[in-house]
């Protein structure tokens, strides 16, 4: 391959990946052309994208960037996954499609988070953490707590008190209307 060719692939790999922040190198070599067609439907489906390429021309594309850290060390062809809408996700789903007996050979390599390195063991560890969105939730449980147990402490106080006014009140109507019978 020429350099002129090597740098055309490099900028358009430098332009797909550029915005991305967290990409997971994953190993599809040995997958026959049907297993590797399903796990690419399977990784669209969750809107992730899958790019097999050179580690010399992703080293190249991505010198400089975030993303630089995850080539470092690798050797031949690899297989990039991002998207998913965070690391977690991807990580989750690329986790969970290695585990699967159909895709045998597919396995996480290691990656790249915030511009840090992660190991095939750390992978396999994020994919264990609460996604954005279940982050996102708890979150909101944990702000939207303090105040409906407020609210709930204000309201029984307040239902116990009317309660008893009322159950108070009744008595003493019952009271007030056997008054007059007894006095006829």
């Amino acid at each position: 391959m020429s350099k002129y060719v090597k740098q055309l692939i490099a900028n358009d790999l430098r332009q797909r990946l550029s915005g991305v922040n967290d990409l997971l190198l994953v190993n599809v070599i040995g997958l026959d052309a049907i297993r590797a067609d399903t796990l690419r439907r399977e990784l669209r489906k969750k809107d992730i994208h899958l790019l097999v390429v050179k580690s010399s021309l992703a080293r190249r594309a991505t010198e400089g960037t975030a993303l630089a850290t995850a080539f470092e060390g690798a050797e031949g062809a690899l297989a990039l996954a991002w998207g998913a809408g965070d690391i977690v996700s991807l990580a989750k789903e690329v986790t969970r499609l290695a585990a699967d007996k159909k895709f045998e050979r597919f396995s996480a390599k290691g990656g790249v988070m915030d511009g840090a390195r992660l190991s095939p063991e750390e992978v396999a560890a994020v994919s264990k953490w609460p996604t954005r969105e279940e982050q996102l939730s708890l979150l909101v449980g944990q702000i939207l707590s303090p105040g409906g147990k407020l609210s709930s402490q204000l309201v029984g106080v307040g239902a116990a008190l009317a309660s008893q006014i009322k159950q108070k009140g009744e008595e003493e109507e019952a009271e007030s209307a056997a008054e007059p019978a007894a006095a006829g």
